[in-house]
Order: C-alpha cells, then sequence, then structure tokens
C-alpha cells in the first residue's frame, strides 16, 4: 500500500514519492477504507483472505486478522463509531467483527444463496444492508439486524442482470443507492424502522451501462439546490 498527500491547493505537477510504504499483505490488495473517527487509521484486505490495520502515522501494523476468513473478502465496511466492521466473504458468509480483539462476534452463514459476489454496509443506527444473488441468480436486497442474523428484516429481489449490485449510503438521509457495472440505472431506498424497511423511492437511468460507480463528499455538494448526492 501506498498512501499519497495532495497538495492544499491541489495538484500542480505530478507526485513522484508516496508519504509512506505500507508492506504487510502476501498478495494484492483489492479493499481500504479509512477508520470513521480515528486518524490515520486505515483497514485493508487483499487476496490471502487477511485484514489488517494500520496507523498510517507511524507506518506501523496495529492490528492483524488472520484465520477469519476462509476465502476472498468481497467489501469490507466501518460501523459509524468505529468499533466494528462488517466483512462479505465468498463463502458466502457475513461477519460482523471487533478489530480490537481480533474476533467475529456475530456470523450469518449463507446471507445470499447465489454463488456470485455480495456487498455488506453498515448502516448508521447498526444494522447491516446486503446486496447479492439468490439461489435462480436474481439479484437481491437484504437488511439484517447485528442482534439476531437468524432472519433478514426485510428482503427484497430486483431483477435476473449478472452485475454485482454495489450499496451507496448515505447516513444523513438513511438513503442507500444502488447500482451495478454493466446497469444503466441507480436506484434509491430509504431505509427506515418500520416494516418493509426497505422502501423504494425512485431510479435514475442513463444511455450509457456504468463502467464504475463513484461520488462526490458532502463538501462538493451544492447545498443551495437541495443536492444531496452527486456521481
Amino acid at each position: 500500500l501506498q498512501v499519497w498527500q495532495v497538495p492544499e491547493n491541489g495538484l500542480s505537477q505530478p507526485l513522484t514519492e508516496p508519504v509512506v510504504v505500507l508492506e504487510g499483505h502476501s498478495k494484492r490488495v483489492g479493499i481500504i477504507s479509512w477508520h470513521p473517527t480515528a486518524r490515520n487509521v486505515l483497514l485493508s484486505a487483499g487476496c490471502d483472505n487477511v485484514v489488517l490495520i494500520w496507523n498510517v502515522g507511524t507506518a506501523e501494523e496495529l492490528y492483524r486478522l488472520d484465520g477469519l476468513h476462509p476465502d476472498l473478502i468481497y467489501s469490507v465496511s466501518w460501523s459509524r463509531d468505529g468499533s466494528r466492521f462488517c466483512t462479505a466473504c465468498k463463502d458466502k458468509s457475513v461477519r460482523v467483527i471487533d478489530p480490537r480483539r481480533g474476533t467475529v462476534v456475530a456470523e450469518k452463514e449463507r446471507a445470499h444463496e447465489g454463488a456470485r459476489p455480495m456487498r455488506a454496509i453498515f448502516l448508521a443506527d447498526g444494522k447491516i444492508f446486503t446486496t447479492g444473488f439468490s439461489r435462480m441468480s436474481e439479484r437481491q436486497l437484504a437488511l439484517w439486524d447485528t442482534e439476531n442474523l437468524e432472519e433478514p428484516m426485510g428482503l427484497q429481489e430486483l431483477d435476473s442482470s449478472n452485475g454485482a449490485l454495489l450499496p451507496f449510503y448515505d447516513p444523513d438521509t438513511n438513503v442507500v443507492y444502488v447500482c451495478g457495472k454493466g446497469d444503466s440505472s441507480i436506484r434509491y431506498f430509504e431505509i427506515t424502522e418500520e416494516p418493509p424497511y426497505i422502501h423504494f423511492l425512485n431510479t435514475f437511468t442513463s444511455k450509457e451501462p456504468q463502467r464504475g460507480m463513484g461520488w462526490m463528499p458532502k463538501r462538493g455538494l451544492d447545498v443551495s439546490k437541495c443536492e444531496i448526492a452527486r456521481w
């Protein structure tokens, strides 16, 4: 892993030297995530099925979480206070992990029955939102209570497209934006405390299929026009 510092006034010339280099994974790193509350704390997950938590300021490896995942890690998401994180794994399990103890505090096997990739994200209230596939290869959304992972609080089937669904969560509005590589639409869902918990709001449709997705930080939005998200 290489961490780069962008100058305060933006780039005026190419960056040639990283601020710090973090070495610890034995295979390619596919996931990185900054801690939501602690400064200079970074999580990384690689194809070696290992999760590492770093102090970027000192280039120190704080925690090595090995042996918790038997297969490839598809996604990692911190809880809002940073005390836990959840993962979605190729073995079809969703795990809630305490990084300080290095233990799995909750686990749901076969959260989605399909063999294709799934994703899991923490919501502001501590619930977990997942996307995946059914046994019949239909794309699904599900909402889980971490206190009881036996059955989902809500489960919806969308369609039978091939692309894995990627969820983007806005904690200020409690809206989840769901999109997929190769899709030409982005769906919006509001998460509430009342059944059915997952409420469809709207769909944005474009003519061109999506090749990648990313959204603007809130400080870049035009609040004078009531803009709540920009892609």
